[in-house]
């Protein structure tokens, strides 16, 4: 029974890993649309969706399965919830890069050529986030996970400033206003994967140590 057990715990880190890979090729995929305006990698982002959603679910029936019939003690009790909140948040990521991806059509539709800014490199880190999130919690690494925490900052800022030089950029040419807001709502959700990320960070932190981290100021984040 235990080595059923350890079995099942392994193939469900092994899903979180195919989730997680699945929605940095997503932000991946939504943004070299808009770098390279190619409109066919979207409708890829809308397939890998589905394969999200599929695996947010099978994830949740898993820990569902592992708790109810093996009553598993605190310390991995504690894993399994954390599973089902990273898969929650990974879920919600995948949401995120549809939303850029729908951004990024309407985008299209504005005729001036446009600098991306910083956006391309708010991806890159938010990607980045992603993986190193994931990899914490496989690993039980919390070093690992409050790199992540600290990234977040990076991109806070580069949102600040794309945000100040569209603003800017609006204000000298009122006639971009229409497409430069999509933009903006790019960076937006470009700033909430990496808050999603964070939460997973968060959660790592969490199941390693025990110390809860969330609505804590992030001086308290290091160890």
């Amino acid at each position: 029974m235990i080595r059923h057990f350890d079995e099942e715990l392994k193939a469900l880190r092994k899903k979180l890993l195919n989730m997680a890979a699945l929605v940095e090729s997503m932000i991946d995929k939504a943004t070299k649309a808009l770098e390279k305006r190619k409109p066919g990698l979207i409708e890829e982002v809308f397939i890998e969706e589905n394969e999200v959603n599929g695996n947010h679910m099978e994830v949740d029936d898993i820990c569902l399965k592992l708790i109810a019939l093996h009553q598993p003690t605190a310390v991995d009790l504690r894993l399994i919830t954390s599973a089902m909140k990273i898969n929650a948040e990974l879920e919600r990521i995948g949401d995120q890069a549809i939303n850029i991806s729908e951004n990024t059509r309407h985008f299209f539709n504005y005729p001036g050529k446009v600098e991306l800014l910083y956006i391309p490199q708010m991806a890159e880190i938010t990607q980045t986030m992603v993986k190193d999130s994931i990899g914490a919690f496989v690993r039980k690494d919390a070093k690992l996970a409050n790199e992540v925490l600290l990234k977040d900052d990076e991109v806070d800022q580069l949102k600040q400033k794309v945000f100040k030089k569209l603003i800017t950029h609006m204000t000298q040419d009122t006639s971009s206003i229409e497409g430069l807001i999509y933009l903006m709502f790019i960076s937006h959700n470009l700033e909430k994967i990496a808050d999603h990320t964070t939460n997973i960070a968060e959660d790592v932190v969490f199941l390693v140590s025990g110390k809860d981290i969330r609505h804590h100021p992030k001086d308290s984040h290091n160890p």
